[in-house]
């Protein structure tokens, strides 16, 4: 009985993808914090919306950690104390550093209002060697109250309201922030550019 050799063909292997920038659904896989600080009604959501909506156009995953949304469902039951403002921009920080080490562009519009609690975040970002941007939207208060988005300044001017950023409560503006846009001297579409183009400049877009 004589046997038959089949020949069973090779399989091709398959090639080792080249590491890059973005993967197979052609998202930037590239993360980063971007803290935008400033007053209430300087325009720092708005801003963060508008860059959010670019970054997304091109591939880039994208969150916007929304101040009053983390108050509500991860920061519920903190007041605005100087200590209770410390432990909301610590927990922010956390979330946003957690996305952005893993690949995600974490938008933060949120007021920060102290030097030290904002600091604690960038050494986080540091610590990790994730990259960490600070915008300070620098609207000064009287255009602020006149803006009032939410109506915090005219109930604070009617006694309706204590401790409002900037008026009967600090905000420590940022000395030297990575970036300082003058909102109302620019469009909104002009400002989220300027954002852009610090993250071009910095390799993070």
């Amino acid at each position: 009985m004589t046997s038959t050799s089949t020949n069973v063909p090779t399989p091709t292997p398959t090639p080792t993808p080249t590491p890059t920038s973005t993967n197979r659904e052609n998202h930037v896989t590239t993360g980063a914090t971007v803290w935008l600080t400033g007053l209430p009604s300087a325009g720092k959501t708005t801003i963060a919306y508008e860059l959010a909506g670019r970054l997304r156009e091109e591939g880039h995953r994208v969150e916007v950690l929304d101040g009053d949304e983390i108050r509500e469902f991860i920061s519920a039951g903190l007041g605005f104390s100087r200590e209770d403002r410390h432990i909301n921009v610590q927990r922010i920080g956390f979330l946003a550093e957690l996305l952005a080490r893993n690949g995600v562009k974490a938008l933060v519009p949120v007021i920060a209002p102290y030097a030290d609690s904002r600091d604690a975040v960038r050494k986080r970002h540091q610590e990790s060697g994730t990259g960490y941007l600070e915008v300070h939207v620098a609207t000064p208060v009287e255009v602020c109250s006149v803006r009032d988005v939410k109506g915090l300044y005219a109930k604070q001017a009617a006694g309706e309201l204590t401790g409002l950023t900037g008026v009967d409560d600090p905000y420590e503006a940022p000395e030297s922030p990575d970036l300082r846009i003058e909102s109302q001297d620019q469009t909104v579409q002009e400002s989220a550019a300027s954002v852009y183009a610090l993250l071009t400049e910095r390799g993070l877009a």
